[in-house]
């Protein structure tokens, strides 16, 4: 049940919810087919992810509805606030008011609203009810009967209180609410005749009384605004008088005590006194508060009788005003009904009935005209209303006619591959031909071209559909399927299909993007803080069209010290600094900029957009640690969070992965931090997967090598890209502890695969490329969270230190070495000619 204040009010929001709906309907074939190829970016524009446009087909707009909706559309604007605006705005404060309260109108204000009501015993409509007599309902033949009946009885109402004294209207207080004003006037007076003299004088009187009540209230309201200062003054000055008395007394006190001290008073008999003392100050400061508390309620009490003195002349004021005005109004009824009389006297008895009907008519007319005025608007919106249903349903029918085309073909296309695999089956099952004439060979081969050649071109009556299931891209801008390798163009193929059958049936169960709605909706007015909710739900994985925020926030939250402590434009300066002056880092990073993501469309050739914003990222980060300068790793680090970021953002995403999440020298030449970290992972490898690294230990199989990279570059290029950004959402969260979850997840999700393995070469090939084949991103997110637990950070920040100091020691001794070999080699004329990789680059 939807309630507005007035009629206008009432069409304004059935026109505006007509509008919504058109909107809501149209925008259906709008709607994303498919979040993972043709993402809705929604609010956010960071990055280079989020400039893509979505590839999305609209259905057209029927033109010709939308012109009959403009010829019917109604021009009705709120009487008042509405919507967001009358939500900003203050409760409204009950305030009590003078109003008429008459006996003979309450029936009639009651029979009002019940009419209003009318259909609301149906459930499942939407009524709207107003305060106002005239609604959007074909009145009944009984309806219009009332009505008359109630004009009859207001007339004679009029004509029976012209000879009556002003005790006629008896006051009550508070009792009808202020909205009820208005109808009460139009009950007063007829309200179809707007020339009726009878409601004049009462609607004057009434509104006099109630502009010289608003006025007396204002200016009560400022004299008691006034008091009230006083009131606080005085007591301020109060308290400070007690303060400066009480002070003086403790240092009369003082005074009389270091006096009696010199006369030799005993120790015990003054600390009696000071007792004493003590007690009768905290009496007098206890009687002082309960008289300043009688003061008060004494004064209140003076004011209240004031004002109830006041409240008491105001009435009798406003009694004798209201009762001169209803003298004056008998009077002027009484002159009114003498010239009637005169002119009825004047004019004879037969004109009389005359006179009666033409009022009558007029009255009618005026009635009828108001119901005609009324019957063209509701027919206006009922015409705009079977227009537009007709149009939505239309609209309904194609789509479910294209749907119905879409499935019919894709149930056909189904049917030729399985009746292909079907014959391929029994082929291989019973052959009977020679395997160079085996009809198997043409089944397989048609099968294979049929999976590899490009999608056919769309149908223009389907255009509204996308039938292809993989696109050339995915949503992050890498490449899905390559181009030169069939046989990897198959492999490629086959898995991209596979991650699109999972997130099929992921969206089929809850979507995690219904809680990240309600969860940014309600930190919406506040400030996003650190919790156990955030951080479950960014476990989960941030949704497409809140990444880029949420990234943006994760940075700022680690690297806030920097910032604060970094001058305004730091971005701009060190970027226009490293490209002024000669920086040694700039030719490694010009080298580096196309390898770093050949496979992503925004890095794969020199216009792309992302290799400029790479490049200045990179110089500027190198202006800041001149130690690392550029450490391959960093490129593809910046290209991932260029992603959903922008430069200066980016910027600080790189600075708080090296310098805030990563220790020391993880990224300089020696890679120190970096070998720390495998040793530290094959500590937990052997506690948390003992059998897999015993099988890795009997084959004597380093799977540092693999791991390293992991590491250092947080799996970009190892993983799929799903599965990559739902683990750099929680490395940006958590820190780098993540890594090493995540690692460990690989390990154990291909755990029993990776054991069947019995030698050393089938097992290295296998962990080159077995990360690529894991596709159930939430199914390794558990393993990662769960099966894992528990993983206190504190036991890798002591295996780190433990093992930091075995590998400085290791390179200490190897340093060592290699400084006894050059003083060998000069003084050994055989070993002169050698010469290191690293002498032959410097």
């Amino acid at each position: 049940v939807l309630q507005a204040a007035t009629r206008q009010d009432m069409t304004y929001w059935l026109q505006e919810l007509q509008q919504k709906r058109w909107e809501y309907c149209n925008n259906l074939g709008a709607a994303k087919r498919d979040s993972r190829t043709s993402p809705t970016p929604s609010d956010f524009s960071k990055g280079l992810v989020a400039k893509d446009n979505p590839d999305l087909s609209v259905p057209s707009q029927n033109t010709s509805a939308e012109r009959a909706r403009n010829i019917l559309a109604l021009e009705t604007s709120p009487t008042e606030l509405v919507g967001e605006q009358a939500a900003s705005q203050p409760a409204p404060v009950q305030a009590s008011a003078i109003n008429f309260s008459l006996k003979q109108w309450s029936t009639e204000i009651k029979n009002s609203m019940s009419s209003l009501r009318k259909g609301s015993n149906e459930n499942r409509k939407s009524v709207f009810y107003t305060t106002e007599e005239w609604e959007l309902l074909d009145p009944t033949p009984k309806d219009l009967e009332d009505s008359m009946a109630l004009e009859e009885k207001r007339k004679h109402l009029a004509e029976g209180n012209k000879g009556l004294t002003s005790t006629a209207f008896p006051f009550d207080f508070g009792r009808i609410p202020h909205k009820a004003r208005r109808p009460l006037k139009d009950m007063i007076g007829s309200s179809k005749n707007r020339n009726s003299s009878d409601s004049s004088p009462t609607e004057f009187c009434s509104g006099n009384g109630n502009r010289l009540l608003s006025e007396l209230q204002l200016k009560y309201q400022s004299q008691q605004e006034e008091l009230e200062k006083l009131k606080k003054d005085l007591l301020s000055q109060k308290e400070l008088v007690r303060l400066l008395q009480q002070t003086v007394r403790s240092s009369q006190y003082d005074k009389y005590f270091a006096s009696r001290l010199c006369e030799g008073v005993p120790k015990d008999m003054l600390e009696l006194l000071n007792q004493k003392d003590d007690q009768i100050l905290g009496l007098n400061n206890q009687l002082e508060k309960l008289n300043l508390e009688k003061d008060s309620l004494q004064q209140e009490v003076r004011n209240l009788k004031c004002k109830v003195g006041e409240l008491n002349e105001r009435l009798g004021m406003l009694m004798e005003t209201i009762q001169a005005k209803d003298e004056v109004i008998m009077k002027l009824s009484r002159q009114l009904s003498e010239c009637e009389d005169s002119t009825s006297s004047q004019s004879g008895t037969i004109n009389s009935p005359t006179a009666t009907c033409t009022n009558k008519e007029l009255q009618e007319l005026d009635r009828l005209k108001d119901s005609l005025q009324g019957y063209k608007t509701q027919n206006k919106f009922l015409n705009k209303e079977i227009l537009e249903l007709s149009a939505l349903r239309r609209n309904a029918e194609a789509r479910e006619r294209e749907w119905q085309a879409k499935y019919t073909s894709l149930e056909a296309k189904l049917c030729q591959i399985e009746s292909k695999y079907l014959i391929l089956l029994q082929e291989v099952k019973t052959p009977v031909c020679s395997e160079d004439q085996s009809p198997a060979r043409e089944v397989i081969t048609q099968l294979l071209e049929d999976a590899l050649k490009a999608e056919p071109t769309e149908q223009p009556e389907q255009a509204f559909f996308k039938t292809h299931l993989v696109s050339e891209y995915d949503i992050y801008g890498f490449q899905t399927v390559p181009e030169d390798d069939d046989e990897e163009k198959l492999v490629a193929k086959s898995r991209a299909l596979d991650l699109r059958s999972l997130s099929l049936s992921e969206n089929r169960e809850i979507s995690t993007g219904v809680k990240w709605e309600n969860y940014l909706a309600s930190t919406m007015n506040r400030e996003m803080m650190r919790c156990v909710e955030l951080k479950n739900l960014i476990r989960s994985g941030i949704p497409h069209e809140h990444r880029s925020k949420m990234w943006k926030w994760c940075v700022s939250l680690h690297v806030k010290k920097f910032k604060d402590s970094a001058i305004p434009g730091y971005f701009q300066t060190l970027l226009q600094k490293a490209l002024e002056k000669p920086n040694p880092a700039s030719k490694q990073i010009e080298l580096d900029l196309l390898r770093t993501l050949p496979n992503n469309k925004h890095y794969s050739s020199p216009t792309s957009e992302g290799i400029q914003k790479l490049r200045n990222v990179l110089l500027a980060f190198s202006w800041r640690n001149p130690d690392i300068g550029y450490c391959q790793g960093l490129n593809r680090l910046v290209a991932i969070a260029l992603l959903y970021l922008e430069q200066e953002d980016a910027f600080w995403c790189l600075v708080t992965i090296v310098e805030v999440f990563m220790p020391r020298d993880y990224y300089t030449k020696t890679l120190l931090g970096s070998q720390v970290d495998q040793r530290v992972f094959k500590d937990l490898l052997s506690e948390k997967l003992p059998r897999l690294h015993a099988h890795f230990e009997q084959y004597k199989v380093d799977y540092t090598l693999i791991t390293f990279n992991w590491f250092l570059v947080v799996f970009v290029d190892s993983v799929v890209s799903d599965i990559l950004f739902k683990i750099w959402d929680s490395f940006l969260y958590e820190g780098p502890k993540v890594i090493f979850r995540f690692a460990l997840a690989l390990f154990k999700y291909k755990e029993e695969e990776i054991l069947k393995l019995q030698d050393s070469m089938s097992i290295f090939k296998y962990l080159r490329y077995f990360t690529r084949t894991i596709l159930d991103a939430r199914k390794l997110t558990a393993i990662a969270f769960g099966d894992l637990n528990p993983f206190p950070l504190r036991q890798i920040r002591n295996r780190r230190a433990y093992h930091l100091e075995k590998v400085r020691l290791e390179l200490t001794e190897l340093e060592a070495i290699r400084e006894d070999f050059l003083r060998e080699r000069e003084t050994c004329a055989e070993k002169r000619d050698l010469i290191s990789d690293d002498e032959e680059d410097s």
